[in-house]
């Protein structure tokens, strides 16, 4: 059984401080058994960004096309894992008001990282995420690669790729229920593994253990800078080729025009 005082250890080795922003998108099942399951996780985590003098920051997306209006208090994450589901649901926690995009934050600067954003883009400058990155914040993938990293559509965004796919979802309009449309760039991921290299090549990645999981940790800003001008020299860089098969990155070629 993992110990929460191992897990603040590894935490702590791998460079997370007391009074950091920090995002956390985790597999509890790479992570191993902890003591406390998904709730002692999230004690290490609080713990190693130093309680409320710290901010911790996890996806609460719920997807498109979802059958009834989105609620912050009742509607469940999806595909975000149990340790997400969970944090959002925590006594303190706020969460967002995006009904696709949204993410959940406890500490010193949650009410700023979850204020109202605009629907589209749902992970530009003004969005959960961009605000991460204006406060400095870093970015914690563990147990799980950089096809989960929020962060790198900021950087589409910032960077002003071509391709966007569309989105759909319900929201509450004073007594009534309406349907809105989000558009942000989109794709299969897998194209985001090229984020590895260009952070190690900057020695901007630190990767070590956590619990029995791979961990990567990075600062959002080096994300961008690293990210940014790739994109910029060929907007496609993280999509598979055109033609390969993969109908989600074909799909992305093809809203270019």
């Amino acid at each position: 059984m993992i110990s929460k005082q191992r897990l603040v250890g590894q935490l702590r080795e791998l460079g997370v401080r007391a009074g950091d922003v920090l995002v956390v998108h985790t597999s509890f099942r790479a992570v191993g058994p902890v003591s406390g399951g998904p709730m002692g996780l999230i004690d290490a985590l609080r713990t190693a960004v130093g309680g409320d003098a710290g901010t911790l920051v996890m996806p609460s997306m719920t997807g498109g096309d979802n059958p009834e209006p989105y609620d912050p208090r009742r509607t469940p994450t999806r595909g975000m894992g149990v340790v997400a589901e969970l944090f959002r649901r925590l006594p303190g926690v706020g969460r967002g008001d995006h009904p696709t995009s949204t993410f959940a934050a406890v500490g010193r600067h949650a009410s700023r990282i979850i204020a109202p954003q605009p629907l589209s883009p749902p992970h530009g400058p003004d969005s959960p995420i961009g605000r991460v990155h204006a406060l400095g914040g870093s970015v914690l993938l563990l147990g799980v690669d950089h096809d989960a990293n929020t962060a790198l559509h900021l950087a589409e965004d910032l960077a002003g790729v071509p391709y966007r796919s569309e989105d759909h979802a319900l929201v509450r309009d004073g007594d009534r229920v309406r349907e809105v449309t989000i558009s942000e760039p989109d794709h299969c991921g897998r194209g985001f593994a090229a984020a590895d290299d260009w952070l190690r090549e900057r020695g901007a990645q630190r990767e070590g253990r956590v619990g029995d999981a791979t961990a990567r940790l990075f600062s959002c800003r080096d994300l961008v800078d690293a990210v940014v001008p790739r994109l910029v020299a060929d907007p496609t860089a993280m999509l598979c080729a055109e033609g390969s098969g993969c109908e989600e990155c074909d799909e992305a070629h093809r809203s270019i025009g």
